[in-house]
């Protein structure tokens, strides 16, 4: 095993990297190369020290070839680019270059791992397992990108970890990483600002299943034609599953609920414990998440749709016509695919600096507005809404022009939604006032 970590990034990731390398009392070095100025920041690099790591703040060029060289294996953070100067000064040194998950795959050992991913609908599919594996009796523990690093939930082991995982952890594995289940959901572009093209983004989610053998399994969407094409090069088991003969609406659902009962049933689940999952299972904040009605007028948040392919799946999925919000900061995407919905659509109100391509998207064939905060883009929708519409916050990018995740973003809507109903009503909440 190694004696010397070096982490990129003083994260998440980097705070997990810390604890295990202390796990294992090896030396750890941290490279933070944005210093935060504020008390959480303060309070990582405090915890991370008085754990025996030094944290290196910004490297000049010289120190971080350094530090690279004085390694024997650097573990970058998810978003980390792959073109940073350490993971090419680790390639051009022979310092291996692997994932956290690449870490806790090894270290979790015999227990079985379930590691799902695709470009949307990966933590509903992990929560869903897990409680599918929950209710049928078996120790169940989800991780990954829903919020336990992998590294962690590894050490904790139980009888099942069943973890979320993304095309940047995927890209540095190597064959330690062998989950018992892969499930592989879908593939739409997105994160095209970090690979270099979408068959790299392809490539790297593939890599979910690239090193199973023996009786491991693929869990896969065959109606996803990219996906069904990867799934041909699976050195292990394929279980397909179909969404086919859904109704549109329900698709995105069905598919979830499908690929978590396949990958929970290989580890453990019961038809029972499945079926209790299923019930009472009632969704995840920020995905098609009801947060408001008035007049008839329903307020949905999904600001979770952070590539063209969810705000797609989102429209298309609710009920009657649609004053869709959308924009935010674009991936390098293009978005031009969002102009099929136009029939679907009442109208837009462009958000975010993605604002004026958005509008450039639906010009000529639906209204559109241009708003410059969430508070007057909820109430340039609620304009254009009529009775029997849904007014969707679906983004179709990422939050980080406004807001530190979507999850943030997400919650503004929902405070300026109940902003707008608790000043304005309307006839529905009086309805419910008076009787």
């Amino acid at each position: 095993m190694y004696e010397r970590f070096l982490a990129l990034g003083l994260g998440v990731t980097g705070d997990a990297v810390v604890r295990y390398a202390r796990d294992l009392d090896a030396q750890i070095t941290v490279i933070e190369d944005s210093p935060g100025r504020d008390a959480a920041y303060a309070e990582r690099v405090a915890d991370a020290r008085s754990r025996g790591a030094a944290v290196v703040e910004a490297p000049a060029p010289e120190g971080l070839r350094d530090l690279v060289g004085a390694a024997d294996v650097l573990v970058p953070s998810p978003g980390v680019p792959a073109v940073h100067p350490a993971i090419a000064a680790a390639r051009a040194a022979g310092v291996p270059v692997r994932a956290e998950i690449d870490l806790a795959a090894e270290r979790l050992g015999s227990t079985p791992l379930v590691a799902v991913t695709g470009t949307n609908g990966k933590t509903t599919v992990t929560t869903l397992a897990t409680s599918m594996l929950t209710a049928s009796g078996v120790d169940a523990t989800a991780a990954g990108n829903i919020g336990v690093p992998l590294l962690d939930a590894a050490a904790g082991k139980g009888e099942v970890v069943v973890a979320e995982v993304s095309s940047f952890q995927l890209v540095f594995t190597t064959e330690a990483f062998r989950p018992r289940v892969a499930v592989l959901l879908n593939l739409a572009e997105d994160h095209l600002d970090w690979h270099d093209s979408f068959a790299d983004y392809a490539a790297a989610k593939a890599r979910v299943f690239a090193h199973q053998s023996g009786d491991d399994v693929l869990v896969f969407n065959a109606d996803d034609p990219v996906v069904a094409r990867l799934a041909t090069a699976a050195p292990a088991r394929r279980m397909p599953f179909t969404v086919a003969n859904v109704g549109a609406g329900d698709i995105r659902d069905h598919a979830n609920a499908r690929a978590a009962t396949m990958a929970a049933g290989e580890v453990g689940g019961t038809p029972a414990g499945i079926a209790t999952a299923l019930r009472s299972f009632e969704g995840l904040p920020h995905r098609m998440q009801l947060v408001g009605e008035r007049a008839g007028v329903r307020y949905y948040d999904d600001s979770k749709a952070t590539n063209p392919h969810a705000t797609l799946a989102g429209v298309e999925g609710a009920a009657g016509p649609v004053v869709l919000i959308a924009g935010g900061r674009n991936k390098g995407l293009d978005l031009s695919a969002l102009r099929t919905l136009a029939p679907r659509l009442r109208g837009v109100v462009a958000i975010g600096e993605s604002g004026a391509e958005v509008a450039g998207v639906f010009a000529g064939v639906t209204p559109v507005v241009e708003a410059a905060d969430m508070r007057s883009a909820v109430t340039r929708a609620a304009e254009q809404a009529e009775p029997g519409d849904a007014v969707l916050l679906s983004p179709a990018c990422a939050s980080f022009d406004w807001y530190d995740s979507y999850g943030a973003r997400g919650d503004d809507f929902a405070r300026e939604v109940a902003r707008l109903l608790a000043r304005d009503p309307g006839p529905w909440l009086e309805r419910q006032v008076t009787e």
